[in-house]
C-alpha cells in the first residue's frame, strides 16, 4: 500500500462513517508494536490517547528512517498508519520536506478530526520530524 493508494481509497468513499471505518481498518493492519518499546522514550507527548513512535535509521549525511507506531485508540491508530506510510522508508531530507497537511487536505480528514486529535496528529508529525533532524544531524543510526 502506498500513500497515493490510501488517498485514492479515501476519495472513493462517500460518507464519513465509511472513511472512519477505513481509517480504523488501516490501523488494524499496522504490524504489532514491540512491548519492550512501549515506554517514555517512544511515547508521544501532546496526544490525548497513548501513542508510541519508534524510529530506526541508517547512517550517512541523509539517512533513511523507518518508523514503528501504535496507539490505544482505533482512529488514532489509523492516523499512525497513514503517517507510517507517508514517512517510513524515506530519507531525513525527504521527511523534512514533506508537508503532511497537503496529504490530510487531499483526504479531507483535517476538518473531520476533533481538536484533540488534530493536536495529537501535530505532535506525532513533530516527533517524526525531530527524529529526522536528529538522524541527519548525527549522520549515524538511531533506534
Amino acid at each position: 500500500m502506498t500513500i497515493e493508494s490510501i488517498i485514492e481509497d479515501f476519495e472513493l468513499l462517500d460518507s464519513w462513517d465509511d472513511r472512519y471505518r477505513y481509517l480504523i481498518e488501516l490501523g488494524r493492519k499496522l504490524p504489532p508494536f514491540p512491548e519492550d518499546l512501549r515506554g517514555d522514550a517512544t511515547k508521544v507527548q501532546g496526544c490525548a490517547s497513548q501513542v508510541w513512535l519508534a524510529s530506526h535509521s541508517t547512517g550517512g549525511p541523509d539517512p533513511v528512517l523507518t518508523f514503528d507506531g501504535d496507539s490505544d485508540a482505533h482512529i488514532v491508530r489509523g492516523l499512525v498508519a497513514i503517517l507510517m506510510e507517508l514517512y517510513s522508508g524515506r530519507s531525513a531530507g525527504a521527511i523534512l520536506d514533506t508537508d503532511p497537511n497537503a496529504v490530510f487536505e487531499r483526504i479531507g480528514l483535517r476538518e473531520h478530526l476533533t481538536p484533540q486529535r488534530s493536536n495529537g496528529l501535530r505532535s506525532m508529525v513533530e516527533r517524526i520530524r525531530a527524529d529526522a533532524r536528529l538522524a541527519r544531524q548525527n549522520g549515524q543510526p538511531v533506534s
